[in-house]
């Protein structure tokens, strides 16, 4: 029997041993704020719960001779320092609002945290779902990698870095809402953010710029616990780096702690966790030193990183920690009673915070009826009204970006759910209306006089495209609904984003993404703005809404989608250059069902699916087929396909005519992949772009009326002569004449004809 528990209070924590950092630059390194910390245990008793975890992970990794046991063995005493002593969390209700917020970033340590959530009590993590580690059962609660959709887990992650991303959205959510609706002796949102990395987290990119960020607006509600262990996939870390981790977290912003040993030493984590809790300055970055899978045969190895230990290593590991090996996937009561205080603990949390809120909101009514409302994830005011009418939209050529922007800011600036941001193109994107506020740390003073504080709803990324996406994903699921991110940059951009992007539609977070310049018609920054083939990548992600609306009408149907998907993400794709505006045809009723008839004509030839800013050569082109050709052509936009195909069949078939004999052509300058369902031709790209102003740059790629009518007819004759049967399966791409003349300028005729 281990020793009984051990009370410790602020005045205990002075002999505690610990390494401080911050001594090293001007701090004490005092924890006295361990009001928080209710018991330790005595020091037998822990190592007996240190001990017990780490056999039950190599047990539950052996079982099925799958997983990642290493770093969850060598984390254990920073779990328990976690779940035991630091975080405010209540079992049973992991969607207690006020709850400390936990990401492992190493989500392939993702074992570590579900025992501990079967530890402290919470209900859905019962022993026999935490023994289907890996197992062939469908309804696990114990996927490869945390998932955002199971109690405790508050992100999926997976890829790395995207966790830390997550993290840093989670801290601004807590910042933001604080600012808002924290009052003098209310403080109703004052979580924590925890988050666990490994190295790798630290050499991915968007772990950096996000950190960056943290850094920048000082959240200190964050709290990074660096798993230093040395140690990734191909063995150490210093076969591919040598930067001071340390000092790259200083230079960044953060507060730096260390705890040597971080295997064992429960009491040094325990304070340097409640040190962080305390510092109102800067967010903290912990460096723990522990070991990959501590006890095993192969520790401080990358053998167990992504392996079972094999049934002769774990049996050593028990038969050295004293357990029986006999034994297979044993829990003592000694342990759960060890853990399962958390229970009363979370409950009693609860009824303080509930408490609190029922003063609050007769101290502060209206207030807090609007909190009230975040936290049911509700829009703080009917966000229909804010979209402007059609009439009220423009009837000249009128950029496709400038367009969102008319709708996007009403919306932003009468309703506070809203939080928009660009990547360092504010100017480019339209997405700033009068009387926004920054969100910045209240004490930056910039040197260009832009200025802000928590409250602000408007987001400086800088450069840094992936952790935008990513943090927003974070600020998404802080609540579900209580804030709404938009993001913007150049379309050509949102590949760099393009991991976070699918991480929140895997999540169904709902966030919307401005894409301007979306076009060849960017025109003189050259091909590499003109993104060409990205619109096949976020046509095909699940759960997702890619909308590319051709005029103001549409932009504001493409709104009214992206705001109405509670749990899709979407990107509203829109043009740099004028495009033409269609009053007489566009509808956003339409766009909302993803695609619609937009030019009808009766007995038609053709059927052209126009998209986007090339709407107006599908409208052009179907007059000079008409006028020129005698060929009759009805026009369709199908400015969302996702959209499109939920709605049903009978609908389908009516805007396309599939019953029709008369082949359907799609016009869109990007790549042709995807509209092989819809279509039998598509006039579109077959390379990248050119640098050639705007005015200049379509035609260079025969986008022209004239010249695709003239590709047109030709179809239009064959199938009257052959029957439209001579088109099923046999896509036509009917824009191929400029391929060769690309090739000649660029290698010479002789290579080409060759």
């Amino acid at each position: 029997m281990a020793p009984s528990a051990v009370p410790v209070d602020s005045s205990d924590v002075a002999h505690l041993p610990l390494k401080l950092d911050g001594a090293k630059n001007g701090s004490n390194g005092s924890a006295k704020h361990v009001e928080d910390v209710e018991m330790m245990e005595s020091p037998d008793k822990t190592q007996f719960v240190l001990r017990s975890f780490r056999c039950l992970i190599a047990d539950l990794c052996q079982q099925f001779n799958m997983g990642h046991p290493g770093s969850a063995m060598g984390m254990a005493a920073i779990g328990v320092s976690l779940w035991k002593y630091t975080m405010k969390y209540s079992p049973k209700n992991p969607e207690f609002f006020n709850r400390d917020r936990f990401v492992p970033s190493n989500g392939h340590a993702c074992l570590f945290q579900y025992t501990f959530l079967h530890l402290v009590g919470y209900k859905q993590m019962s022993f026999e779902q935490l023994a289907g580690y890996h197992s062939d059962r469908w309804d696990s609660y114990c996927p490869g990698h945390p998932e955002i959709e199971h109690d405790g887990i508050e992100v999926t992650t997976g890829p790395l870095g995207q966790g830390l991303a997550n993290a840093v959205g989670l801290a601004m959510a807590t910042k933001h809402l604080g600012a808002v609706y924290n009052k003098p002796g209310f403080e109703m949102v004052n979580n924590m953010t925890w988050v666990t990395i490994g190295d790798a987290c630290l050499q991915e990119g968007v772990g950096m710029e996000a950190i960056q960020l943290a850094g920048h607006w000082r959240l200190d509600s964050l709290c990074i616990i660096y798993d230093n262990n040395q140690i990734t996939c191909d063995g150490s870390v210093d076969i591919c780096m040598i930067e001071d981790v340390n000092m790259k977290m200083r230079a960044s912003g953060f507060e730096v702690l260390e705890v040597e040993d971080g295997n064992y030493d429960v009491e040094s984590i325990v304070k340097t966790l409640v040190a962080a809790r305390a510092n109102k300055e800067r967010p903290t970055f912990i460096n723990i030193k522990t070991t990959i899978g501590v006890g095993s045969k192969n520790e401080n190895k990358a053998a167990v990183h992504g392996a079972p230990l094999g049934k002769e290593d774990v049996a050593n590991i028990k038969k050295n920690y004293g357990m029986d090996e006999n034994k297979v996937l044993e829990v003592s009561q000694e342990v759960y009673d060890f853990f399962r205080e958390a229970v009363p603990r979370g409950e009693r949390l609860e009824k303080d915070w509930n408490d609190q809120l029922s003063k609050y909101s007769k101290e502060h009514p209206k207030l807090a009826a609007e909190f009230k409302k975040r936290m049911n994830g509700e829009m703080l005011d009917d966000w229909t009204k804010y979209i402007p009418k059609k009439e009220d939209m423009p009837t000249a050529p009128t950029p496709s970006r400038k367009s969102a922007g008319n709708v996007c800011n009403p919306l932003a600036q009468n309703i506070g759910n809203f939080m928009v941001g660009t990547a360092d193109l504010t100017p480019s994107v339209n997405m700033t209306w009068k009387g926004k506020v920054d969100f910045q740390h209240p004490d930056l003073r910039t040197a260009c006089g832009i200025n802000g504080d928590y409250t602000g709803r408007y987001i400086h990324w800088g450069i840094r495209e992936h952790a935008m996406a990513s943090v927003s994903n974070g600020m998404a699921a802080f609540r579900k609904g209580a804030i709404l991110p938009v993001t913007s940059s150049f379309f050509m951009f949102y590949i760099y984003a393009a991991p976070g992007v699918r991480m929140g539609a895997l999540q169904s977070l709902q966030v919307i993404h401005i894409a301007t310049h979306d076009s060849i018609g960017t025109g003189e920054d050259g091909p590499t703005h003109q993104p060409i083939e990205l619109a096949a990548l976020y046509r095909a992600m699940p759960n997702f809404l890619y909308i590319r609306p051709c005029d103001g009408e549409e932009a504001a149907g493409a709104f009214m989608a992206a705001v109405a998907a509670k749990d899709t993400p979407s990107m509203i794709s829109v043009a740099r250059q004028d495009t033409e505006q269609f009053p007489k045809y566009s509808s956003r009723e339409g766009v909302q069902k993803g695609g619609y008839v937009f030019v009808e004509e009766q007995d038609a030839d053709v059927t052209l699916i126009g998209v986007g800013a090339e709407m107006a050569f599908a409208v052009g082109t179907a007059k000079v087929l008409k006028e020129k050709h005698g060929v009759k052509a009805r026009v369709v936009s199908i400015p969302c396909q996702r959209l499109f195909e939920q709605q049903p069949v009978e609908y389908r078939r009516e805007v396309l005519q599939t019953r029709s004999k008369a082949p359907r052509v799609v016009i869109e300058a990007y790549s042709v992949n995807g509209w092989e369902r819809y279509a039998d031709a598509g006039f579109s790209m077959h390379s990248f772009g050119h640098s050639l102003p705007r005015s200049y740059v379509y035609g260079r790629f025969n986008f022209d009326n004239e010249k695709i009518a003239a590709k047109i007819k030709p179809l239009v004759d064959e199938v009257k002569r052959e029957g439209v049967e001579i088109l099923r399966g046999e896509f036509r791409d009917l824009n191929t004449d400029y391929v060769r003349d690309v090739f000649h300028s660029a290698f010479g005729a002789s290579h080409v004809a060759s």
